[in-house]
């Protein structure tokens, strides 16, 4: 890239990105940021009433700084999220909703099973959708210098969405990282995603009939393939070249056809999968959890896998998904 580009890209993210000193108090940066918000087609009157309340939150801060996906071995995150009283949970609420939910998976071509699995591991089935005060949430993490960019835009676009007479302010409540409804959207996937499916004119996430058609929608919209597989466990052999295997969830690298990562799995006569489906080694322990196994344990994600961490991007976050689901295939 050219000097010019560089300079260019600078340029561009200093003039449209919100500047806030890093010395400000709370109050400060509060003020500082309606001035930002009027510039972004956020009213005075939305403005003073959705934020008049809004404070710091310091546990919020906390909740940032320590995130069970980090820390978490693999085998511990996937067993308390999978259990068999979810399985049996998950269920029930399928036989109250199984015409409607049926009804979903064929128009928006998005397995029951996989939304009964994010809805299950997100809120277990709307049990656990957050008591936060959302709009103080993002506030907070705005104020934070951590991820400020993001949290702000954040703040902003639900704002917006309260502007547009889309959310009702007075029911946010959820997540401390600003997510909402039963399957934990955050205000951009709202804006993007979110649909008023039972035509009330408003968006309601805490809702059977709007929750379940978004998250088909949106899962739908990122590309998820109805009956592809997600992953496959497998066992690795000593040889495997290091530049496979992914650690991380920010950007999945070296995928090859199934094909050629068969060379490098011990127990490959297990597994009746399409040789031609793209897939990528993941090895979640290593580089987080110490002293884990350099090889263990070891997955095969497919495309599938690769939209569930659009969602929420944790390896863990992803298997765990994957699990729930099979688990409740095989259920229903």
């Amino acid at each position: 890239m050219t000097m010019i580009k560089i300079f260019i890209i600078f340029l561009t993210t200093i003039m449209f990105s919100p500047v806030f000193s890093e010395e400000d108090t709370f109050e400060t940066w509060l003020k500082e940021f309606k001035v930002y918000a009027l510039e972004n087609n956020i009213s005075e009157v939305t403005f003073n009433k959705t934020m008049k309340n809004v404070t710091f939150l310091p546990n919020v801060i906390k909740y940032d700084r320590f995130q069970p996906e980090f820390y978490e071995d693999t085998k511990t995150y996937i067993s308390k999220r999978t259990s068999k009283k979810k399985v049996e949970k998950g269920l029930e609420l399928f036989k109250k909703n199984k015409n409607f939910i049926e009804s979903v998976e064929k128009k928006f071509s998005v397995e029951s099973s996989l939304l009964l699995s994010l809805m299950g591991i997100e809120t277990n089935f709307g049990t656990y959708v957050g008591k936060m005060d959302i709009l103080s949430s993002l506030a907070t993490l705005s104020y934070d210098k951590r991820r400020r960019d993001f949290f702000t835009n954040e703040l902003i676009v639900i704002l917006q969405l309260v502007e547009k007479g889309v959310i009702d302010h007075k029911i946010l409540y959820g997540s401390w990282a600003g997510a909402f409804g039963n399957f934990q959207f955050m205000p951009t996937t709202i804006k993007n995603y979110a649909l008023d499916y039972d035509k009330n004119n408003i968006i309601e996430l805490k809702s059977t009939a709007d929750s379940f058609a978004s998250a088909a929608n949106y899962i739908n919209k990122i590309g998820w393939k109805k009956n592809e597989p997600c992953f496959i466990r497998v066992s690795l052999t000593e040889d495997v070249p290091k530049k496979l295997l992914n650690t991380s969830a920010k950007k999945l690298h070296n995928k090859k056809k199934f094909s050629y990562l068969m060379k490098f799995i011990d127990n490959k006569d297990d597994y009746n999968i399409d040789k031609n489906l793209i897939g990528a080694i993941i090895t979640p322990d290593k580089d987080i959890i110490p002293d884990s196994k350099n090889l263990e344990p070891a997955y095969i994600v497919f495309n599938n896998y690769e939209k569930i961490l659009k969602w929420n991007r944790s390896l863990r976050f992803g298997l765990a998904v994957c699990v729930l689901k099979d688990k409740f295939t095989n259920a229903l």
